[in-house]
């Protein structure tokens, strides 16, 4: 059994408190994601939960046991580091026997777990190679393997792909997603990247300033944000705001004044705000299209991808940057006035005072 429950818990260097009153359950074969920009404290919390840091206060029981006073040894986790921490005079097959031997396992359960790792990770061929004799992958496969082979109850992957270029790390992704869908394993991975974080997990935890801002599935959170934060990270390009006014409210939502003329039904509760109330109203890149009808757009500049297009611009008279999206190649004129609306049903609705999203209509927000 791999779950794991953190209840209350603080994390403070000193004066200095980094992670505030983190309560947050993982079940057992979860694939859980933390992710947040630099600094927001995911690596410590990772840390914390592997036993390399002591926390401040606070509770983490894993499979039902009390771990606080456990070495990292005795907590049945495995940690796949940033650096592939791989010993250079070693070969591959002694990298992944050497934590088995400290721990007197025998030659033959040794042997029958580096093969079974070096099948999964497809590095039979490199068993006797030295780690300088291997791609960056092929490392970062070997640092995986050095922790399937300990057959841990949680895996930590603290940023494992940071170091590889971009194709190795599509490679490297999938490899990853496709060896927690075989041993159905719990594994705890940290990144900042949004693309690993969405495509990877079945639940995401935000974190910001050591805080969890919402906890959920990568489409409940890119559908459904809690609040301006989570809106703004998750989603690349990200999401484009806008300042409104409630102007009237009835059984079908809220409908809401963005300037321009352009009045737009916002299907959120509409007892949770009322008439005249200024409000922030965010629209996805995607979720743009031109239209003969809608909100004034000067082309700035256009990213072309072959099979999609980001064009950046602002709205007349405006200086915020906003960001639309749309398929296949499409080459705008720089300065060129376009009309721009929301897809019906895409409007998403935040109080400025809070920063906290509006409620769609029974719709029950949750931070954990």
């Amino acid at each position: 059994m791999g779950d794991l429950k953190l209840t209350n818990l603080n994390k403070a260097y000193g004066a200095l408190a980094v992670l505030h009153d983190i309560n947050l359950t993982i079940e057992d074969g979860e694939f859980v994601v933390f992710v947040g920009p630099s600094g927001c404290g995911k690596s410590t919390l990772l840390r914390v939960i592997a036993g390399l840091e002591d926390i401040t206060s606070g509770g983490i029981d894993m499979s039902g046991r009390d771990v606080r006073q456990l070495s990292p040894a005795e907590r049945k986790i495995a940690m796949v580091f940033q650096s592939y921490a791989l010993y250079p005079h070693m070969s591959v097959r002694k990298n992944l026997a050497f934590g088995l031997e400290n721990l007197r396992f025998k030659r033959e359960e040794i042997e029958s777990r580096i093969a079974e790792a070096a099948r999964m990770l497809a590095i039979e061929p490199y068993l006797e190679r030295k780690p300088r004799q291997l791609s960056g992958g092929q490392r970062q496969r070997v640092a995986i393997g050095r922790a399937i082979v300990r057959e841990p109850d949680i895996f930590l992957f603290d940023e494992p792909l940071s170091n590889l270029d971009a194709a190795l790390r599509v490679q490297t992704r999938a490899e990853i997603t496709k060896l927690h869908r075989d041993i159905k394993t719990t594994m705890i991975y940290v990144t900042h990247d949004q693309v690993e974080a969405m495509t990877m997990a079945d639940k995401i935890v935000v974190l910001n300033a050591g805080r969890i801002e919402q906890v959920g599935s990568p489409l409940d959170l890119f559908d459904h944000p809690r609040n301006l934060f989570v809106a703004g990270f998750l989603g690349s390009p990200r999401m484009n705001i806008f300042k409104g006014k409630v102007v009237s409210r009835s059984a079908e939502g809220v409908v809401i004044d963005l300037g321009y003329a352009q009045y737009l039904t916002a299907k959120v509760d509409p007892s949770s705000v009322s008439d005249g109330q200024p409000v922030l109203a965010g629209v996805r890149p995607a979720h743009f299209k031109v239209s003969s009808q809608g909100l004034p757009f000067i082309v700035q500049y256009y990213e072309s991808l072959g099979t999609e297009t980001y064009v950046y611009g602002t709205l007349e008279g405006q200086s915020e940057q906003v960001i639309i999206h749309q398929p296949g190649h499409f080459a705008p004129q720089v300065g060129e006035r376009l009309t721009i609306a929301p897809a019906e049903g895409r409007l998403h609705v935040f109080d400025p005072q809070t920063s906290l999203a509006v409620p769609n209509f029974g719709e029950v927000r949750r931070v954990a």
